[in-house]
């Protein structure tokens, strides 16, 4: 009798579930099949051949399988190694300073008695507001500031985002208790080693939302290097991939285009496949990380 009274407190999750748990579990497959079938069609038309995608369009079951548009983007070999190094370091070191000075930043606003939070808090919400516009920076990071051709410019204009800083300021103020801070400080702890040993840590997990949107961001910018770098050992990997995909729209519309050239891609300038080759090369990395 008991064994039966037990088995009826503690139900198998197969009895646990109901119909409208199947229900949605069948809307989340279907959602998932939605976002994931396109990045499948991606890395299939990559490796199409360019006449059937030409002929028949894009398909998940090709005529005839290719590498002629991963090998025109794959040519650029050494010089795609040095872009994926420029965009890994500037993606790793910007979202790293950015993380640190914005938390500093949060946490210093965040302090009901510091003297300067009022005007701090104006002061990162004016760029919000107001900009100057592409022109007026170019001018000073290249004129005022001698930047041109730095890498430096790929990492200080992405790293500070208003935000960010209100997102990391809010989570400070809800969500780490005033108390903790307040009894470091009976302790004899100065405020760096509150942000330090105390907030920082608790901070990790809103840290970690606003660094995956950072991370994103610097991986996918292309039009700082596209103002402010020309040398090809400092171009990132977007740059690169832009670059690509203008030598193929120029091969295409050029009619003088070598014999040689054309054999040593198929005999057709890959214009589809390529394109959807540079998209793996792109969303590879990232598609890791998730």
């Amino acid at each position: 009798m008991s064994k039966k009274k037990n088995l009826d407190l503690a139900p198998s999750r197969r009895e646990r579930k109901t119909v409208g748990q199947y229900i949605l579990l069948f809307f989340l497959i279907v959602y998932t099949l939605f976002c994931a079938l396109p990045i499948l069609l991606v890395f299939i038309a990559a490796f199409t051949d360019e006449k059937a995608i030409t002929q028949n369009g894009f398909s998940f079951f090709p005529e005839k399988w290719s590498m002629s548009g991963m090998n025109a983007v794959l040519r650029y070999g050494k010089q795609l190694l040095t872009s994926y190094g420029v965009t890994i370091f500037v993606t790793v070191v910007g979202t790293l300073a950015g993380l640190l000075i914005m938390a500093m930043f949060a946490y210093a606003i965040s302090r009901k008695g510091f003297m300067l939070g009022k005007f701090l808090s104006v002061y990162l919400l004016i760029p919000m507001l107001f900009s100057g516009g592409q022109l007026s920076c170019y001018i000073i990071y290249t004129s005022m500031y001698g930047l041109k051709n730095n890498i430096a410019l790929l990492i200080l204009p992405l790293c500070v985002s208003t935000m960010n800083v209100i997102i990391l300021r809010t989570y400070i103020v809800n969500s780490i208790p005033g108390e903790l801070m307040e009894a470091a400080k009976i302790d004899g702890a100065g405020e760096y080693r509150t942000f330090f040993q105390i907030t920082l840590p608790l901070l990790k997990p809103s840290m970690a939302a606003v660094g995956f949107m950072m991370a994103t961001v610097y991986w996918n910018d292309w039009q700082n290097a596209l103002l402010y770098i020309t040398s090809d050992s400092k171009k990132p990997l977007q740059l690169l991939l832009i670059n690509i995909q203008k030598s193929i729209e120029f091969l295409l519309n050029n009619t003088n285009v070598p014999a040689s050239v054309k054999a040593a891609m198929g005999g057709t300038i890959p214009q589809y496949s390529a394109t959807m080759a540079t998209v793996i090369i792109v969303i590879g990395p990232i598609m890791v990380i998730y």
